[in-house]
């Protein structure tokens, strides 16, 4: 079962001081990217998140972010009295003001707050790996859901490729016998006596190198790989990948040698089949 790679998970952990949100967003991407967004007081275990991060998701462009809100008394960040009562001396010997706006100016200025750092409290950080999981687990049901709508997409592709296909194989015999026909007339419009074996030898060499029989069973081949590929209990976004450029290979090969009108339109609507798929495959894990 294939899984996309656009995804979205968020988790909500209460504490009794703190709510921790945790937030996953994922996109289409060749490798793991991750842009992580933590308050400085978390970013000590910031490689262990990202690595629980990496181990589900695997692939694609990740935001993710951790918010705490302070819900009850406790907080780490202290006004540097120190600082500020400088500040504000300094600001009254440049303009007159009563202190209470001196004391605004001078909390928007540098340095007027001070955290203090502490150890992470253990049961606070479980909670945190708690949500982290949950939010995993999130978005990793988007990715699932996400993967089934590409799945469905990209059989219905699929079988509209193997009916094109049929058409062609379909047309062939007539395709040949029309290309020999018109071999045939030119040779007989130039009116010139020819030897019939050499020419014979000549024309079969010439109808060889138009004969597209491996094309179709490779083609054919192909197409049915794609799809074992798609059933799998793995998401082989790559593997499928390299298949869909196999199977342009042998569309692109038969268009080259079909030298008939109504084969090469059919070539166009598969080729046109193939491109939707391939722009769909960019999101597949």
């Amino acid at each position: 079962m294939i899984q996309s790679m656009t995804g979205f998970g968020k988790h909500v952990v209460q504490l009794p001081s703190k709510k921790i949100t945790i937030e996953l967003k994922s996109l289409n991407s060749k490798n793991l990217d991750i842009n992580a967004r933590l308050p400085q007081f978390y970013r000590e275990k910031e490689l262990e998140l990202r690595k629980m991060i990496a181990d589900v998701l695997v692939r694609g462009k990740v935001d993710f972010g951790l918010y705490v809100e302070i819900t009850g008394e406790e907080t780490t960040a202290e006004v540097n009295q120190g600082v500020v009562r400088k500040y504000m001396k300094q600001l009254a010997n440049i303009a007159e003001g009563d202190n209470l706006k001196l004391l605004e100016l001078a909390l928007r200025l540098p340095d007027t707050m001070k955290t203090e750092k502490g150890d992470i409290d253990q049961t606070e950080y479980d909670a945190i790996k708690t949500a982290m999981k949950e939010a995993l687990s999130e978005i990793s049901i988007f990715r699932n859901e996400e993967g089934q709508v590409l799945e469905e997409d990209f059989n219905e592709r699929l079988k509209k490729l193997n009916d094109l296909l049929e058409q062609v194989k379909t047309m062939d015999p007539e395709r040949l016998d029309t290309v020999r026909e018109r071999l045939e007339k030119a040779v007989a419009d130039l009116k010139v006596e020819l030897d019939e074996n050499r020419f014979e030898q000549e024309l079969i060499y010439y109808l060889e190198k138009y004969d597209i029989t491996e094309e179709k069973v490779r083609l054919a081949n192909h197409l049915n790989y794609f799809g074992t590929t798609l059933k799998s209990n793995d998401s082989n976004g790559k593997k499928l990948g390299f298949i869909a450029q196999e199977i342009g290979r042998e569309i692109n090969t038969i268009g080259s040698k079909a030298n008939y009108a109504p084969m090469q339109q059919l070539v166009v609507q598969m080729k046109d089949e193939l491109e939707k798929i391939k722009e769909q495959m960019l999101n597949v894990l």
